[in-house]
């Protein structure tokens, strides 16, 4: 840890990051037995997707060739798979790319009862009051527009590290804690009163109003109960982290995944939240990275010229060996068995807007993985994306039958 104190960001980031996988001291153990074994899913989305040509292995199975893009995680090959012809059956390019984690456009949402509530929204109302945290949104700049709640309203994400690592780890003095529940309670009074007015309605509305004035109290009372849960954590306290506070501005640069991905290890590893996501935006720097001279937008549109095509490689090779070394720290860790890692996108290639057979892989959670999974590309008998959310939902133990545009479970992998 002393190398994270005494370099500077800039010099920091250059190199290996936070030295991972925290030591299970004395003072830990107990916390980390009792929590080792709790699922968790951790789901990473980039906006443009990942360039086709590198990204899918030519072979089906566990004996493929891994890709260009793919041989960043070669190391993990039996801890990850790969999928092919999956997606939400959506189009408007950058605007389908929200569907990714929902299976239902934001535009589209109005129809679904659940509107386009994200996976990692109903995991963490699975988690409830387990962690501190339901769930983190964490990314670059923007973000990508991935995490919506069931009342169709965007999550938008944490993007410095140093203010995920405040709110992860740093114990807030006793005033604002006192400050903070008075607030809370206040909120939760007002809430009540609108219970109270909206719940006087009922008996003089017809059935569609009913129905209408039901969701907004479902909405209401799921606000209440996360109120609940924000004073029930307030005074206990925060896990040691065992580095030094960051402090540092936030950028719009990719060198800024390896720190986010090391804090939310940190995160799922005290157990501080069970559900994170991360997400890569439309628009950031990569020419810092050696050979690149465009941002990653530019390099996206490549038209499938060469020379955008080689430094578009370079960065999302550099995104993947990020990964790579995400899945060591979690393994490092003593969680990648636990954890259900997510990695993709809503979209499929950003040079051409299309949001058909989205890069999609799964790693760890304990399965027994099998390489590369081709689903039929026959439109009569294609798979939607949302059956293999609804068996991670479902790993996760979440008990339902549906979710999204889902026609059941997905069968090509045993989740069991």
């Amino acid at each position: 840890m002393t190398n994270l104190q005494a370099c500077g960001r800039r010099q920091f980031l250059k190199g290996a990051g936070l030295s991972l996988a925290l030591p299970f001291m004395e003072s830990q153990a107990v916390a980390a037995s009792q929590t080792a074994r709790a699922k968790k899913i951790l789901a990473i989305g980039n906006h443009l997707g990942f360039y086709p040509g590198a990204f899918f292995p030519k072979e089906e199975g566990a004996d493929y060739v891994p890709s260009p893009t793919l041989k960043n995680i070669e190391k993990h090959r039996k801890d990850f798979t790969v999928f092919s012809h999956l997606d939400h059956d959506v189009g408007g390019g950058h605007g389908g790319v929200n569907a990714f984690l929902s299976g239902v456009r934001k535009q589209e949402s109005k129809g679904f009862s659940e509107k386009n509530v994200s996976l990692d929204q109903i995991a963490a109302e699975h988690v409830g009051s387990a962690a501190r945290f339901p769930s983190i949104t964490t990314g670059i700049g923007e973000g990508t527009d991935m995490c919506w709640t069931r009342t169709g309203v965007r999550i938008p994400p944490v993007n410095s590290p140093s203010r995920l690592f405040n709110a992860l780890f740093t114990q807030s003095p006793q005033a604002v804690r006192n400050a903070d529940r008075e607030r809370l309670t206040h909120r939760s009074s007002v809430l009540d009163a609108l219970l109270g007015s909206a719940k006087s309605l009922q008996g003089k509305l017809n059935s569609p109003d009913r129905d209408k004035l039901d969701q907004y109290l479902t909405s209401v009372r799921e606000v209440e109960h996360r109120l609940q849960m924000s004073k029930e954590w307030l005074d206990r306290p925060k896990p040691e982290p065992g580095i030094k506070p960051i402090s540092d501005e936030e950028r719009m640069h990719i060198e800024e995944m390896p720190l986010f991905f090391d804090l939310l290890t940190l995160a799922l590893q005290t157990d501080s939240t069970r559900v994170a996501t991360f997400e890569i935006p439309l628009g950031f720097s990569t020419t810092d990275l050696d050979g690149v001279s465009y941002g990653y937008h530019g390099l996206s549109h490549h038209s499938k010229g060469e020379g955008k095509l080689t430094e578009l490689q370079v960065a999302e090779d550099y995104i993947f060996s990020q990964v790579n070394r995400l899945f060591n720290s979690l393994q490092e860790a003593k969680i990648f068995d636990d954890t259900l890692v997510i990695v993709g996108s809503g979209m499929s290639d950003g040079s051409r807007h299309s949001n058909k057979d989205l890069p999609v892989l799964m790693a760890g959670g304990g399965l027994k993985h099998q390489g590369h999974l081709v689903s039929p590309d026959e439109s009569h008998k294609r798979v939607p994306l949302s059956n293999l959310w609804l068996s991670a939902l479902q790993w996760f133990g979440v008990e339902r039958d549906d979710f999204g545009k889902s026609t059941g479970t997905f069968s090509g992998l045993n989740f069991s």
